[in-house]
This record gives C-alpha cells, sequence and structure tokens, in this order.
C-alpha cells in the first residue's frame, strides 16, 4: 500500500449511475464517445483512462455514482455536451495490479481495502482505477493502478 497525493488534472469525462457489473458495458460505450469529443474539440489527451467511484458498493447489485474521465490538456473554451472538470488533489491509499480483470477485486480491491482498514487510515468515500495499461477485455494481462481517497 502506497500512500500519496494525486495531482491536480482536467479531464473529460461522463457520468453514470450503474452497478458493479454495469462498468464493463458502460465503459466501452462511453470511452468511444469521449474519444471523438476529444478529437472535436481539438483537445489533447494526457494521460489514462480513469473511473472514479463514489461510495463503491460491496455486492454487485447496489448502484453508486460512477465517472469515466480521460486527462486531457486545453479546453479552456470548450463547448461540448460532455462534463470537462479540474479533479482537485487527493490523498490516496493505492496498490497496482498486474493481471487480469478477474483477480481485479480478490488480489487487488480486497488486499488493499485489508490494509487500509488495519491503518489509521480512513476512507474518504472516492475511489479510482487509473488504467496504465489496457489491453482488451480478454486480456489476461493488465496494469490498473487502485486508489481509494483518504479521509483528513
Amino acid at each position: 500500500m502506497n500512500i500519496k497525493e494525486t495531482g491536480a488534472m482536467r479531464v473529460i469525462s461522463i457520468q453514470r449511475r450503474l452497478t458493479i457489473p454495469d462498468v464493463r458495458h458502460a465503459s466501452a460505450e462511453l470511452a468511444p464517445l469521449i474519444d471523438a469529443e476529444i478529437d472535436r474539440a481539438g483537445l489533447k489527451p494526457s494521460g489514462p483512462w480513469i473511473f472514479i467511484a463514489q461510495n463503491l458498493p460491496k455486492n454487485a447489485k447496489a448502484t453508486f455514482d460512477w465517472r469515466i474521465c480521460r486527462p486531457v490538456e486545453g479546453g479552456e473554451a470548450y463547448d461540448g455536451a460532455l462534463d470537462l472538470i479540474e479533479l482537485e488533489p487527493i490523498m490516496v491509499a493505492s496498490t497496482l495490479h498486474q493481471g487480469p480483470m478477474r483477480s481485479l477485486f480478490t488480489q487487488g480491491y480486497a488486499p488493499l481495502v485489508e490494509k487500509i482498514e488495519m491503518s489509521r487510515h480512513n476512507f474518504s468515500g472516492e475511489s479510482r482505477e487509473i488504467y496504465h495499461r489496457w489491453a482488451g477485455p480478454g486480456s489476461r494481462y493488465h496494469e490498473i493502478e487502485i486508489q481509494f481517497g483518504l479521509a483528513n
């Protein structure tokens, strides 16, 4: 578990209320829309895809607020239909999951949650997945950084 402060960044994004199983389909549907809007608006991608969850549930049936984001440069005069927002720096506990998606929760999330619960830190309610290396839906190897925001 690493404790660090995230950097501030400008992202173009779309928010949805969904369940954990819905994320796979929503990201496949929405990522091309964001890419097209980046091209249309003359923005420049400046980092990997980020998924942000508010109060990520512990079961697959509960809904939560989720946002798919792509960091960008530019956009001061953006007039498009998507959300262009500034993510403020936050303190996070993080770990890097390297492997298939099927083990993201068991080998990525679960050990990190356990370490945070055993520490002196408290969850803020925000969590993020940063897709440093995404090799496609059926791939055996991805690099996904899991971050849990920490409360003051």
